[in-house]
């Protein structure tokens, strides 16, 4: 008798478990926007939600740890004078915050550590230049301060936040709506998946298609892309008789999928979250009850069923933790956010482990808070991996960490912010100011005119040498 072979994967057995009810998020009025957005983001600080508000759009920052019953007047970001679509925090600050909405404007939030008193209403930057509404945000995974915006007017628009100038326009690639946009790990090209069923890969920078597959999946609804870390093209899209159906692809010949799997007939767009650390892809269905999850590796079929996790009520949204907010303790690989009608869910996926001791192959190196890249040297060609840290002794994110140096003041760029900055201090209560803040303010302003300073002469110096070269 020949006796099957079991794949040998030590995600094999990954598990995931709702959290207690303590632990969840209520009295949360999640937005019923029709958008196919994940309306929630979260980070190592902070859980953001897009919710329900009456003459605009806005969304909630709770830190983590203040879970239970959300009081009904706890201050909300608001801004925007239409429906907030999409939410993003910046990779490499844990206070900064982007939100996209119908209002065709980005804005860029700075969240307190302290839980403010009021509602948000100021951003830091306010990005105009979409015509249409803007649906899709994402930063870019190595460079400071570096923004993607994609709009209901089939514009890519890739900003500086630091000085809230649009980098790049990508306006003639997409003929129909834009469904989805992706990053590779180093940032040098797009993945996008567009309403006239093609898969483009883009090189941002020199503005141009550098491959593309047509009917990926064949079926009308829409399609979702992300890159893998070997370089392929996870997507997920519905058959033409509306199966949902999975794929994986390599750009390099976009001609047969490296495999494709029809998964169920459901309405629900599938949200792929990607981990790259261990290579499993998590798929979450709008109004599903389930999250199923693969693992993608270089032996065939490529795609490996995993396990799936159930529950009884349908999710409006989900929320992806990145590795390093997780707890190696609890041989934790994977945390997610679920959106209900009126609360948020945490729940966690776990490789079973005996041993109490750091698990070196789950957790390999991973991205950490650190830019690996300025916006000008991303501009202008340059490309890096992402700056990866160990979590062997945990991630304890930074205090304080919008009173950082640059990152802060990088970012502060509106018109005359210098009177005017000053101007509040002086008329805000002592109490408001305490001197850590104003020490750190005057140590930023001075390492930010010295950034200038070396920038003028960089500039004069290669001024010099073209006049040189012309003699």
């Amino acid at each position: 008798m020949s006796r099957r072979v079991v794949r040998q994967s030590k995600f094999r057995h990954v598990f995931g478990q709702a959290a207690k009810a303590d632990q969840a998020y209520e009295d949360i009025r999640v937005s019923k926007v029709t958008w196919d957005s994940s309306f929630c983001a979260v980070n190592p600080k902070f859980l953001a939600i897009i919710v329900e508000a009456g003459g605009g759009g806005a969304f909630i920052v709770l830190p983590l740890a203040k879970t239970g019953r959300v009081d009904k007047n706890y201050p909300l970001v608001t801004g925007h004078t239409g429906p907030v679509l999409d939410i993003d925090w910046c990779p490499h600050n844990d206070n900064i915050i982007a939100s996209a909405s119908d209002d065709t404007t980005i804005m860029v939030w700075q969240i307190p550590d302290y839980t403010p008193v009021r509602n948000i209403t100021e951003p830091i930057i306010t990005l105009e230049g979409h015509s249409k509404r803007v649906g899709i945000l994402s930063w870019h995974p190595t460079a400071r301060n570096v923004l993607l915006s994609a709009g209901g007017d089939n514009v890519i628009i890739i900003w500086n936040v630091g000085t809230g100038e649009a980098l790049l326009s990508l306006d003639d690639m997409h003929p129909d709506i834009i469904h989805s946009v992706c990053w590779n790990s180093n940032g040098s090209l797009l993945a996008t998946t567009c309403k006239d069923k093609t898969l483009r890969i883009i090189d941002p920078r020199k503005g141009k298609v550098v491959a593309e597959r047509f009917a990926a999946h064949e079926g009308m609804r829409p399609m979702r892309a992300v890159f893998t870390r070997q370089g392929h093209i996870f997507t997920t899209g519905f058959t033409r008789m509306s199966q949902r159906e999975l794929g994986l692809w390599d750009p390099n010949n976009f001609e047969e999928p490296v495999a494709l799997q029809e998964m169920d007939t459901s309405n629900g767009v599938l949200l792929p979250f990607y981990d790259s650390d261990s290579s499993i892809i998590y798929l979450c269905g709008k109004g599903d009850s389930s999250i199923r999850y693969f693992e993608i590796t270089d032996e065939p079929p490529f795609v490996h069923y995993l396990n799936t996790f159930s529950s009884k009520e349908p999710q409006r949204g989900m929320g992806f933790m990145p590795k390093r907010g997780l707890d190696v303790s609890k041989c934790e690989i994977a945390r997610f956010y679920k959106l209900h009608e009126r609360k948020c869910e945490p729940i966690v996926m776990t490789v079973p482990r005996k041993s109490d001791l750091f698990q070196d192959d789950l957790y390999p190196d991973t991205p950490g808070p650190e830019p690996a890249l300025e916006a000008d040297e991303w501009l202008s060609g340059q490309d890096a991996e992402p700056v990866l840290i160990s979590l062997r002794d945990g991630y304890v994110p930074p205090k304080h960490r919008e009173l950082r140096v640059t990152k802060r003041n990088i970012l502060d760029v509106r018109p005359s912010s210098g009177p005017r900055r000053s101007q509040s201090a002086s008329d805000a209560p002592l109490s408001q100011h305490t001197l850590e803040t104003l020490l750190e303010e005057i140590k930023a302003l001075r390492e930010r005119v010295e950034a200038q300073e070396q920038r003028i002469t960089a500039l004069e110096n290669m001024l010099c040498e073209l006049v040189d070269g012309t003699d």
